[in-house]
């Protein structure tokens, strides 16, 4: 009789440190998983803002090569050269100034 509880203790024993190894084995596999999956998170969000930076600047391309062939029509070369005062053989240029006062002493003039 007295070998049976000395087995059936050294086999709680032994299941009692089996246990504590398998807790501790999946603890490290645990603890070594943690960094390389954290990283792969880490870089799916990068990702992620990465590509949404992508369309942002594929939608400000569309728009610039629109604004570019706009301006590189002939008439829009008309009309910045005529914002920056250019003007056609033969034509004079006149700048008139004074025009807000004319207006003001127009409108006490009307009342």
């Amino acid at each position: 009789m007295s070998r049976r509880p000395a087995r059936a203790r050294r086999r709680r024993q032994r299941t009692g440190a089996r246990r504590f190894v398998l807790l501790f084995l999946l603890g490290l596999i645990a603890l070594l998983y943690a960094g390389p999956l954290r990283a792969y998170y880490d870089k799916r969000e990068l990702v992620d803002q990465q590509r949404t930076q992508v369309e942002l600047l594929k939608s400000t391309k569309s728009e610039l090569t629109r604004k570019l062939h706009q301006a590189s029509t002939p008439e829009a070369a008309a009309r910045e050269a005529r914002r920056l005062f250019y003007v056609h053989r033969g034509e004079h240029l006149y700048i008139v100034t004074g025009i807000d006062e004319w207006r003001k002493s127009r409108a006490r003039a009307q009342q």
